[in-house]
């Protein structure tokens, strides 16, 4: 029995379900879900994150973070974390470029969380020279200094949609129509999570909530604000969110969410707005959202560029120029992707962000 007919055969006994509980079993499903049962990265997959297109990113990244931790009095130990960590590209990257950091790799305690079972196989052999520790839930994080690393990680939980209705709202679900999978809406009602967001949306407008996003946030603030740390969140979206941004890529091309289920990878673009809220209920601050281009390009890209370009030419030299192009041009990721960090109240904030 395929995922799409066991989703089938649960609304045909529940009812229809919400919009992030169809995005948890296509991802997530044990034996059935997306991430679950294959690498979804690189040309062979169906997406290309920034650390694949450039190894500049996760060292950029690295060197940021190691800044916070040297601007905070080197504490140690302290926990280097980083959340769906994809291949270990980023983490090895970030590595190379920090191994020169009096004490940094001394100090540091590596911590993965990771839910693919494929993707820590794939972690475990880019990482075979450290000893990293992988979290099932981001509650098993020592007590301790905490700088952590998101990088296109909340775009992949699942979110509940909501259809305003006067001064309700109208949950948009999956059923079924005609024996397929179909999306529909439920009855308008109260939502007290949405209750901020009367006031800037009309009739019709669609709003996403992302409920898992939240107390995770918070879980990575509390320990940032008890005891120091910092945290990096890269991903798509914007401030608020607002219209319906669910969709799904299949072999780097768009595709429809409700067709086979488990196959192809679905996302939605991020609230930074809640995730700074969170940040701040458990006691931290946050930067301005940044765009990736301009933080990239605060934290020196075009320099290193430069310094990578000087020992290459041909085809490898016009990859760089490429990657460099797509990171951080308006056009490419350099305006879509937004930098989002979180520090502790009485910290400067990461390097290539503003307060």
């Amino acid at each position: 029995m395929s995922l799409s007919d066991r989703i089938a055969s649960r609304i045909r006994t529940e009812g229809p379900i919400s919009v992030a509980d169809y995005m948890a079993e296509a991802l997530l499903h044990p034996t059935y879900g997306y991430y679950t049962t294959r690498d979804p990265l690189g040309r062979a997959g169906d997406f290309i994150t920034a650390p694949e297109i450039s190894q500049m990113f996760g060292e950029l990244i690295g060197l940021a973070l190691a800044q916070c931790w040297l601007d905070q009095g080197s504490p140690k130990p302290f926990t280097l974390a980083e959340l769906g960590p994809g291949r270990g590209t980023l983490m090895a990257d970030l590595l190379r470029a920090t191994k020169q950091v009096p004490g940094f790799h001394d100090a540091m305690q590596i911590a993965l969380l990771e839910a693919s079972p494929t993707l820590r196989s794939r972690q475990a052999e880019t990482l075979s020279g450290s000893t990293p520790l992988w979290l099932d839930t981001l509650e098993a994080l020592s007590e301790q200094p905490l700088f952590l690393i998101a990088n296109e990680f909340f775009d992949a939980l699942p979110v509940r949609q909501f259809l305003r209705d006067g001064d309700g709202w109208r949950e948009k679900s999956v059923g079924l129509q005609d024996g397929k999978l179909s999306f529909g809406l439920g009855a308008a009602a109260p939502q007290p999570a949405l209750a901020h967001r009367l006031e800037d949306t009309r009739d019709d407008d669609l709003v996403e909530l992302c409920e898992a996003a939240q107390p995770m946030v918070q879980t990575i603030a509390a320990r940032i604000a008890t005891h120091g740390g910092a945290a990096l969140i890269v991903d798509y979206g914007d401030w608020r969110s607002l219209g319906d941004t669910l969709q799904a890529l299949r072999a780097h091309a768009p595709s429809d969410p409700l067709n086979d289920p488990g196959s192809a990878d679905l996302t939605t673009h991020v609230d930074f707005e809640a995730l700074a809220l969170a940040a701040k209920a458990a006691g931290c601050t946050h930067s301005r959202l940044t765009p990736q281009g301009v933080f990239l390009e605060r934290l020196g890209i075009t320099d290193r560029a430069q310094a990578l370009a000087a020992r290459l030419e041909g085809d490898s030299l016009q990859s760089l120029i490429v990657a460099h192009r797509r990171l951080t041009h308006p056009e490419e990721m350099g305006n879509l992707f937004k930098v989002l960090g979180i520090f502790p109240m009485q910290a400067s904030p990461p390097p290539g962000l503003n307060a």
